[in-house]
C-alpha cells in the first residue's frame, strides 16, 4: 500500500504524568515488532517546531517503565495553536519521513493532533493526564499514581492534625476537575471535599460542620480542596477566625505529578501505547484511545473533544455520608 505507515513519531505534551514512559516504551517496541521506524519528538509540539527529533530503538526505552515523568520531556506551545505553526509542524513531519504521530497528553494535546490530522498527518491520541478529565475515557494515564501519592500524603497530615486537634485544608491538583479531590475524600475519610463541579462557596456551611464535629468529640477535621477552587491559605485563616479551631493549609502541589508509576498506570499505559500503534498500522487517523466498560476502545478526536464528563453523583453523595 502506497499510504502505509512506515515511520511513527511519538511525543508527550502538556503536564507530565506517571506512566508516560511506559506508554512511550510500548509505542517504540510495538512499532518495531510491526516493522516500523520510530522517531521521538522531544518537548512536545514545541520540540516538533524546533525539529528536536531523534530515532528511537528498542534499547532507548530500556529501564524506563518504572520511571516517572517523561523521557521525551514536555512543554506547552502557543505557536502550535496558530495555523502557521500547525502547517509548519506538518511540513516538518514530512521532512523527517514521519507519516503517523502518537500524541500522549490531555485534551489540549489532542486538539493539536486533530489539526495535524486535518493537514494529512495520521494521528492517534493517548490519554495521559493525572486529572482524569478526558470525557471519552474512564481512565487516564497517571491518575492512579497521583491519587495514591495524594492519599498517602493526606494520611500523614491527618496524623499531625489529630495530634494538634486542628482543621487541615489539603489542596490537591486537578486543574478544573475534582476527581483527585473526590477520590481522596473517599479514600482518606475527609469530613469535607470542595470540588469545582459542586462547591457553592458557602464557607458558613464548612464552619458549621467543623463546629458540629468538634462538639461530637472529633479531634481533627480534614477538608480536601481541589486546585480548581484553590486559595487554601486564605480560606484557612477565615475558618480559624470563624471557628476558633487552629486551621492549617497544605498544598501538595507537583509532588503528585512525579514518582514511579503504579502497576495500574504501567499496564494501562503499555496497553494504550501499543493499541495506538495498531490503529496507525491499520491506516486509522484522528483517533483517541480510551478505556470503557473493561475494554480498550478508540474514538474520533472530534467526537471525543465534544464529550462532557460529570462527577459521579453517587460517589459525591457517599463521600458525605461516610464522613459522618
Amino acid at each position: 500500500m502506497a499510504n502505509e505507515i512506515q515511520t511513527i513519531g511519538v511525543l508527550t505534551s502538556g503536564g507530565d504524568a506517571p506512566g508516560m514512559n511506559a506508554a512511550i516504551r510500548a509505542v517504540v517496541r510495538q512499532a518495531i515488532v510491526q516493522g516500523k521506524k520510530v522517531k521521538g519528538i522531544k518537548r512536545g509540539y514545541a520540540g516538533l517546531l524546533q525539529e528536536e527529533i531523534v530515532e528511537m530503538r528498542a534499547s532507548d526505552v530500556s529501564d524506563t517503565i518504572q520511571r516517572g515523568g517523561t523521557i521525551l520531556q514536555t512543554a506547552r506551545c502557543k505557536e502550535f495553536t496558530t495555523l502557521e505553526g500547525q502547517q509548519l509542524g506538518a511540513e516538518i513531519c514530512r521532512k523527517h519521513g514521519i507519516d503517523g504521530v502518537i500524541v500522549i497528553g490531555g485534551d489540549g494535546s489532542f486538539k493539536g493532533a486533530q489539526k495535524l490530522a486535518a493537514l494529512g498527518i495520521n494521528t492517534v491520541g493517548v490519554p495521559g493526564t493525572i486529572d482524569l478529565d478526558i470525557a471519552c475515557t474512564e481512565y487516564t494515564i497517571g491518575f492512579d499514581t497521583a491519587v495514591n501519592t495524594a492519599m498517602e500524603a493526606i494520611d500523614k497530615v491527618r496524623d499531625t492534625s489529630t495530634s494538634h486537634e486542628r482543621c487541615s485544608i489539603i489542596e490537591v491538583m486537578g486543574r478544573g476537575a475534582g476527581y483527585i479531590a473526590l477520590w481522596c475524600g473517599i479514600a482518606n475519610g475527609a469530613e469535607d471535599i470542595l470540588l469545582p463541579e459542586k462547591y457553592d462557596y458557602d464557607e458558613q456551611a464548612l464552619v458549621n460542620n467543623i463546629i458540629a464535629n468538634r462538639k461530637k468529640g472529633k479531634k481533627h477535621h480534614i477538608i480536601i480542596n481541589a486546585e480548581g477552587i484553590g486559595h487554601s491559605a486564605s480560606m484557612a485563616k477565615r475558618i480559624e477566625s470563624a471557628t476558633g479551631v487552629e486551621t492549617r493549609a497544605t498544598i501538595l502541589g507537583h509532588m503528585q505529578r512525579g514518582g514511579s508509576p503504579t502497576c495500574k498506570d504501567r499496564v494501562y499505559a503499555s496497553t494504550m501505547g501499543a493499541y495506538a500503534v495498531d490503529l496507525l498500522c491499520q491506516g486509522k487517523s484522528n483517533r483517541v484511545v480510551g478505556y470503557r466498560n473493561g475494554e480498550y476502545v478508540d474514538f474520533d478526536i472530534d467526537e471525543a473533544l465534544a464529550m462532557q464528563k460529570q462527577i459521579s453523583e453517587y460517589q459525591f453523595k457517599i463521600c458525605k455520608n461516610l464522613s459522618l
